[in-house]
């Protein structure tokens, strides 16, 4: 395998679109083997090789002469008119110069070349090996034939048996023959004189030391040279630098020594590019080559060696011209004889285009046959043309995903991974994780990457530039590979969207007779707020006393009304109306998230009087009169000071002949009144419209009878005033689990099961309520078999607030002990289980219960359902198993009720 180290030329650089394959040891001697093709061009053999036999491998080309293999190292392939191209993915073309070193030459017009290829894989005890032998016919020479290939120029004269100007110099008429052997002279060739411009003389096998190959045939002379040697020289020929090669040779024929002065000339620029067209120039006139004047009788185009039509080039859109000076080729950038290619200088994406045109001009000297046939191949590459990477973005905000396109790359472009804020992951693993990368191949070969995350993916970003908007950022940079090289550069993108798709954090709240209930249901974002009561921010020690619990989702507190952080609002002499300030607010931007403000009415007696004649009184700080200081308040009597303050409460006690109580006498009955208030020289006004205090406190003495009426305020218009409260009014329906009703069931213990005929024990109640002058009535009570108190089939148990009369089974009301605190606001009743049938056949084994409750105004006119429950039975017939209602109900005042709806859970029958 010592060979291997010299033949670095001939290495194919073959993409690695598809990892090397592991070749058999075959061997093929046949130019029509599968993905090999030979072509005879003219003057020349081009075999042509398919990427799938290269790819991954290294290829070593050896000539067949005769029974004898020469290796072709790249300075003898160029000595001996062989050259190669290769592209980057493996499609190789090797050249042959049918006046080669090693080609079987028959009388100048049959030529048989023969070739051996071997190619080695990773492992180089594998050897894939094909003989190839190709014979090609070729008779039309011209008497001067120039061709110039990659690697090589190459110049034949056709030598004439008898010619005068080949005639032996006077000079040389008594060289010694063996001075013509010493000198290594063969076929005839005797010396050659280079010209730098300047004369160098050398024999033939110092010219052949030098890497020049000379030899003649049966009819030609042939001279070739490599490129950039010592003896060639560079000139510009019309504008377009050329490499010039001119030497005569000296020929020992039969007729004697002759000299034949020899010269090509091939260009190494002239090439004009735009974004779309190569321009190729040649000059018209090659004057290193001719003397005198000559005209153009023949001129071609070819692609890789192979001469077009004008129908083919139509198609491809070539065209060939001539002006005064130059021959112009013109090539559309991009046609489809040649290929791009990636490149990633600076880790900036670019490409080149690649073609091979060939050019083929025949001159002829006026007014003789003397033509100059002229041939070469010329690689053309593109200066680096910058293609920077566009990303489209295909993102709909409301679908939630990021979508975008990264493109457009030739398809020797690979995407290897991509870099998230998390990290870099592969395209394996980007999938793996449901972050969907695709590579898309478009319809004009070149290709692109798509790449799909949800906005909640660990990898986007997410901030908050509006309360309720999000904006999601997913940064990336994708990592881009050059095959076969393996280049890589990136490309950054930055993908933002924003979407109104935050849910705030919800407050509702309650009331009992002491506490506000605050319950926050959290948002789209979690707990990501602080939370203000009243003032002050709720800190750990507060949300301690505030009894704070929480969740994942939810965040409750209870706040007594009395709390510092609440506010008083109105005072009545039986109630207070309390205000608790809930703020929830974003930290970072000072957002206000959400807010609530929840107002209540608490029980407070105001003012008692008592039989004894004592008089006591409560005094509130309102919010009206933020500079109020309780302890400073007085009764008429400045010196009747509270007999216990603080900084919200004053509580006053006295006898109703003291203190300045003023009394007024009526017709049966007396009237005290005394003033709470702030003595003028000592109120500090926090500004100019802070009413000032005061509280009037009236009552009632009667015979044998003390009774507590509301206290009103006579101030200004402006002083703050003291009104009844308002608040909700709560009715509940519960069933008892006996007769005492003293023990209920809670509603995790429905459905009940009961047996047929069990008694049933269910109480009406006005919840949080101590007006004695309301009273609940029981209106209109009834089964079903659903939950929705409207379905049928529905049994009227109670109507018109009396027991179905009809029921064979007798609803019973029962009396409210006096050791419940508002009987008038309780009612009981019972009845027996029972479940709906139909032709004697159970419907199902459960009921529903369902009322309607009324609350009756007691100092309202006694009319309608108010007159009390069951006062005036209205003997309703009972209803049908349909499900027709039963008597006509009453009509009821609206000025003095208001109706609750009320049901109970599911009531198994047990078996």
């Amino acid at each position: 395998m010592w060979r291997l180290k010299n033949i670095l030329l001939w290495n194919l650089v073959a993409a690695v679109i598809v990892l090397g394959q592991a070749w058999p040891n075959t061997k093929l001697a046949s130019q029509s083997s599968s993905g090999i093709k030979a072509d005879c061009l003219g003057n020349l053999m081009r075999l042509s090789m398919d990427e799938a036999l290269a790819v991954g491998n290294q290829l070593v080309v050896e000539a067949i002469n005769g029974t004898q293999r020469v290796l072709l190292t790249p300075s003898l392939a160029a000595q001996c008119g062989y050259s190669m191209e290769s592209d980057p993915w493996g499609n190789t073309r090797i050249y042959t110069s049918l006046m080669g070193c090693f080609v079987d030459n028959k009388d100048d017009a049959t030529f048989k070349i023969g070739l051996k290829l071997q190619m080695y894989s990773q492992r180089p005890s594998d050897v894939v090996t094909h003989d190839v032998s190709q014979t090609c016919s070729y008779t039309r020479w011209a008497p001067k034939e120039v061709l110039c290939d990659r690697n090589y120029m190459e110049v034949s004269n056709y030598l004439m048996k008898s010619n005068p100007q080949t005639k032996r110099p006077a000079q040389d008429q008594n060289v010694d023959s063996n001075l013509l052997e010493d000198s290594g002279a063969s076929h005839g060739i005797w010396k050659m004189t280079f010209f730098t411009p300047e004369p160098v003389v050398m024999v033939p096998r110092e010219a052949e030391q030098a890497g020049y190959s000379a030899m003649t045939t049966s009819t030609r002379l042939i001279m070739r040279s490599p490129y950039n040697t010592p003896e060639t020289f560079s000139e510009d020929v019309a504008g377009i630098p050329m490499e010039v090669f001119k030497v005569s040779v000296y020929n020992k024929a039969e007729s004697g020594l002759g000299i034949v002065n020899l010269a090509a000339a091939c260009p190494t620029g002239g090439v004009l590019f735009t974004e779309s067209v190569i321009s190729w120039y040649i000059p018209r006139r090659m004057t290193p080559l001719m003397d005198g004047t000559f005209r153009i009788v023949e001129m071609h185009m070819g692609i890789n060696g192979q001469r077009l039509d004008r129908s083919q080039m139509a198609a491809r859109g070539y065209t060939l011209s001539t002006t005064d000076f130059h021959i112009v080729a013109e090539i559309p950038v991009g046609s489809p004889d040649g290929y791009y290619k990636s490149h990633a200088p600076e880790y900036q994406y670019h490409v080149t285009y690649t073609v091979e045109p060939m050019l083929e001009v025949l001159w002829r000297a006026d007014g003789t046959q003397n033509d100059i046939k002229y041939k070469v191949l010329f690689p053309i590459t593109t200066p680096l043309m910058p293609r920077p990477p566009h990303a489209e973005d295909y993102t709909v905000p409301e679908d939630g995903l990021f979508s975008v396109r990264l493109g457009s790359f030739l398809h020797d472009v690979q995407l290897k991974n991509i870099t998230f804020v998390t990290g870099v992951l592969t395209v394996e693993e980007s999938n793996a994780r449901g972050l969907i990368v695709q590579e898309h191949i478009y319809t004009n070969g070149t290709k692109g990457f798509s790449l799909q995350v949800a906005f909640d993916a660990d990898v986007v970003l997410k901030t908050n530039p509006e309360p309720l908007v999000t904006t999601y950022s997913l940064p990336l940079t994708f990592g881009l590979l050059i095959l076969p090289e393996g280049t890589s550069f990136a490309h950054e993108v930055t993908l933002q969207a924003s979407l109104q798709d935050v849910v705030l954090p919800a407050l509702t709240g309650t009331c009992d007779q002491k506490h506000f209930y605050i319950r926050v249901k959290y948002g789209s974002q979690g707990r990501n707020f602080e939370t203000t009561v009243g003032t002050r921010q709720l800190t750990p020690e507060l949300a301690k006393a505030y009894k704070l619990q929480e969740n994942r989702t939810h965040l409750h507190l209870r706040v007594p009304y009395t709390a510092q952080d609440s506010n008083f609002e109105l005072v009545s002499s039986v109630s207070i109306q309390a205000r608790l300030d809930i703020v929830l607010w974003e930290p970072n931007n000072q957002w206000v998230l959400g807010d609530l403000s929840l107002a209540c009415s608490f029980p407070l007696m105001t003012t008692k009087c008592y039989p004894n004649g004592t008089i006591t009184a409560v005094a509130v700080k309102l919010e009206s009169v933020p500079s109020l200081v309780p302890s400073q308040l007085t009764l008429k009597d400045r010196s009747c000071r509270p007999v216990f303050s603080d900084d919200r409460f004053a509580r006053f006690s006295f006898s109703a002949d003291s203190c300045g109580t003023s009394r007024t006498f009526f017709d049966n009955y007396m009237l005290y009144q005394n003033e709470i208030s702030l003595y003028h020289k000592v109120t500090a006004k926090t500004s100019p419209a802070e009413p000032e205090y005061r509280q009037t406190i009236y009552c009632y003495y009667m015979v044998n009878k003390t009774q507590t009426v509301a206290f009103s305020h006579k101030p200004r218009s402006y002083d703050p005033r003291a009104e009844i409260g308002t608040g909700l009014l709560m009715v509940q329906m519960r069933l008892a689990r006996d007769a005492a009703y003293e023990h209920f069931y809670q509603a995790q213990d429905y459905p009940l099961k009961k047996y047929l005929r069990d008694p049933l024990f269910f109480e009406v109640v006005l919840m949080q309520s101590t007006d004695p002058q309301l009273e609940l009535i029981v209106e209109n009570c009834w089964a079903t078999l659903q939950e929705d108190r409207t379905s049928v089939p529905r049994w009227d148990i109670i109507v018109n607030s009396c027991g179905n009369r009809d029921d064979t089974h007798v609803t019973v009301f029962h009396p409210v002990m006096d050791n419940v605190a508002m009987p008038s606001h309780v009612k009981r009743f019972s009845m027996r289980m029972f479940t709906f049938t139909n032709d004697n056949e159970v419907l199902r084994d459960q009921i529903y219960v369902h009322c309607d409750a009324v609350i009756c105004n007691t100092n309202g006119p006694p009319n309608g359902i108010c007159r009390g429950q069951c006062v005036h039975p209205t003997g309703a017939k009972g209803t049908k198993f349909q499900g027709l209602k039963g008597a006509k109900r009453e009509q009821r005042s609206t000025e003095s009720t208001h109706q609750w709806q009320l049901s109970s859970g599911p009531i198994l029958l047990s078996n």
